[in-house]
């Protein structure tokens, strides 16, 4: 059932720890197939270097299992992202160590770099979702809140969570979270802990990415 689906699972949890967005068997990786409903998600507690895909969870939105063993402890913010926008179809969720550093701060990382503009975000910036316990249906709400507002979001006191349009661009996202806080923590360090020069909402609701300018000629 679902194969393509429980192999991409498997292909991008494994490049999520092999690339250090996710250790200790932290994190969790899903998809889901919009026609039927079903999700495809990691299983809990098991380590991403021996995952296969028979071990991958197939669930259905009232939490039964089809296919595969336990399914993650965070699989009601999954399925809470998912209900919150139909225009997403994968989700990677880290505990990658910078971006996690400013998540425990409650910091937003702000509109600081132009590469930002491509994004889905709140006003430029990378929200922080408000801290409950993992796995409960308060921490599912808080995500599934923020990311009605952006495709990256930074987990008070846990860690991080991207959505796209599949696994690739989510995986993507997710590890771009980690670059933006590494280059953010890197000019606070520079900058005797100032922020720089930042854009303003009114840049973002102005700027047009390129390939979205009709050519008038």
């Amino acid at each position: 059932m679902l194969e393509t689906l429980k192999e991409e699972v498997v292909r991008i949890a494994k490049k999520a720890q092999n690339t250090g967005l996710c250790k200790h068997k932290a994190g969790n990786v899903s998809c889901i197939d919009r026609e039927s409903g079903l999700i495809c998600i990691t299983p809990s507690g098991v380590d991403r270097d021996y995952l296969t895909v028979d071990q991958v969870c197939v669930i259905d939105r009232d939490l039964h299992v089809l296919e595969g063993g336990k399914p993650s402890s965070e699989t009601l913010m999954h399925i809470a992202c998912y209900d919150a926008r139909e225009d997403i179809n994968a989700i990677v969720h880290t505990h990658s160590a910078m971006a996690s550093a400013f998540a425990c701060l409650n910091r937003p990382i702000p509109s600081f770099i132009f590469e930002l503009f491509v994004f889905h975000l709140d006003n430029g910036m990378i929200p922080v979702a408000p801290y409950a316990l993992p796995g409960t249906t308060e921490l599912a709400k808080n995500v599934a809140e923020t990311v009605k507002r952006s495709d990256l979001v930074l987990m008070e006191r846990h860690g991080t969570i991207a959505v796209g349009k599949d696994l690739s661009e989510a995986f993507e996202n997710a590890d771009y979270i980690e670059e933006l806080a590494r280059i953010y923590y890197t000019i606070l360090t520079l900058n005797n802990g100032q922020d720089p020069k930042l854009f303003t909402p009114e840049d973002f609701r102005k700027w047009k990415y390129p390939s979205q300018i009709k050519n008038e000629g």
